[in-house]
């Protein structure tokens, strides 16, 4: 009987890791990992500021799926077979030991993202996976005997029983995808940072508030609105809080060309009333003070005169001059101040993409195709993707290892 034959399209983290989960389940395959570029897991290298921000300790599978904007429901039953619990023994049983934040977030001990690499590239080799670098596919057919004919761009045929495809969010691989039948869901950019046309705020680059309530003005939708921690940049505005809200919010932002009303809520422990009660009482007991120096409020000084210029209120102006129309600005402009958001940003080099194969048409415990045999998919082609803190690639750890197991224990009918 011949051995099973299994191409990976795409060495990412996903890739790698169905390739390695698929030979070691299943020792007499012929697993063949297929990689464009000259460098496996360039994208695994960059993350993470050059750390790798492997997964999240977050290990209940019911919390984890609230970080996916798109493919939580899916993800639930997946995330059950293989968590985070199971990404952290995988590479301790590798050598490889993670360490969590304080903000959950989970790296390497090496703090670099090299370890990670180089543990994948490791496993790939012990497990008997021919990796093929420097090798560009540029056509999927289904084999009228059953499998897959792969042409590659220098001319080669390759034929296979099972097939993974593992191209993240390359134009190739959605044009194989779509020759195969599939419906793909229009790939926008998610996790991105707002740019804020306004001198003054780009003006306190570096000020970070921890936390804010942000809000897309007509979104719509209560989802479109996060609490979390914002950092003003020279561009704009970034950080959790808006890392967040670009995810959940991308398809909306994308629509409207990434113009936008957001709403801030400087202080969202206190209700506006609790706002305006404490405005009130320092302005009865500071009425000769300047407002500009007397702020009664948590929040960084710099930021607090950025906000009363934007209430009409001078540096000279003191608490007692101030009318009730002024004084209620400023409440305003402390809960829901209105910024134009006229264009996004890049969040680093770790760019995400919602949007993808249709999540109806694979079964999630095998990530098997539903119109294919023989079909699979793991990582970022598949129309998933969390917000920042490590959730992507537990996405592509989990899907990829579980088509990997789906591949192996597969038979040739």
């Amino acid at each position: 009987m011949l051995p099973l034959r299994i191409v990976v399209i795409g060495g990412g983290a996903a890739g790698f890791f169905g390739a390695i989960a698929c030979a070691k389940a299943n020792p007499d395959a012929q697993v063949t990992l297929l990689e464009a570029s000259r460098q496996p897991l360039a994208k695994v290298l960059i993350s993470g500021g050059g750390r790798c921000n492997v997964t999240h300790a977050c290990f209940l599978p019911e919390e984890l799926v609230q970080n996916y904007p798109r493919g939580a429901k899916a993800l639930r039953g997946a995330l059950t077979r293989f968590g985070p619990q199971d990404t952290v023994a995988w590479f301790a049983a590798a050598g490889v030991y993670l360490k969590t934040e304080a903000d959950g977030r989970m790296f390497p001990v090496t703090n670099t993202s090299e370890t990670i690499v180089e543990c994948l590239i490791k496993a790939v080799a012990t497990s008997g996976v021919k990796l093929r670098i420097s090798t560009h596919v540029t056509s999927v057919k289904t084999a009228p005997d059953g499998g897959f004919d792969i042409l590659l761009k220098s001319g080669e045929s390759i034929k296979c029983d099972r097939l993974l495809l593992a191209t993240g969010s390359s134009l190739v691989g959605y044009k194989i995808v779509k020759e195969l039948g599939h419906q793909i869901e229009p790939p926008v950019p998610s996790l991105f940072t707002f740019n804020i046309a306004d001198p003054q705020l780009q003006a306190l680059a570096g000020v970070s508030v921890n936390p804010v309530q942000l809000r897309l003005s007509g979104g719509g939708k209560s989802q479109l609105q996060q609490i979390g921690s914002l950092l003003i940049t020279h561009w704009g505005l970034s950080g959790p809080a808006v890392l967040k809200l670009s995810a959940w919010g991308a398809r909306v932002l994308h629509e409207s060309r990434y113009q936008a009303t957001l709403l801030i809520n400087w202080l969202p422990d206190l209700h506006q009333e609790q706002v305006r009660e404490k405005v009130l009482a320092v302005k009865d007991e500071w009425g000769k003070k300047a407002i500009a120096l007397h702020r009664g409020v948590d929040l960084p000084h710099r930021l607090w005169q950025y906000i009363i210029a934007r209430a009409g209120i001078t540096t000279e102006d003191r608490w007692a001059e101030i009318s009730s129309k002024t004084l209620n600005k400023l409440v305003q402009e402390l809960t829901q101040g209105q910024y134009l958001i006229n264009g996004k940003g890049a969040f680093k080099e770790e760019f995400v993409t919602c949007g993808g194969v249709n999540l109806k048409e694979v079964n999630f415990k095998t990530m098997e195709s539903r119109l294919v045999p023989g079909l699979y998919f793991a990582g970022e082609i598949l129309d998933i993707d969390g917000v920042t803190g490590g959730f992507n690639f537990q996405s592509a750890w989990t899907t990829g290892y579980l088509s990997g197991i789906a591949m192996a224990n597969s038979q040739i009918v």
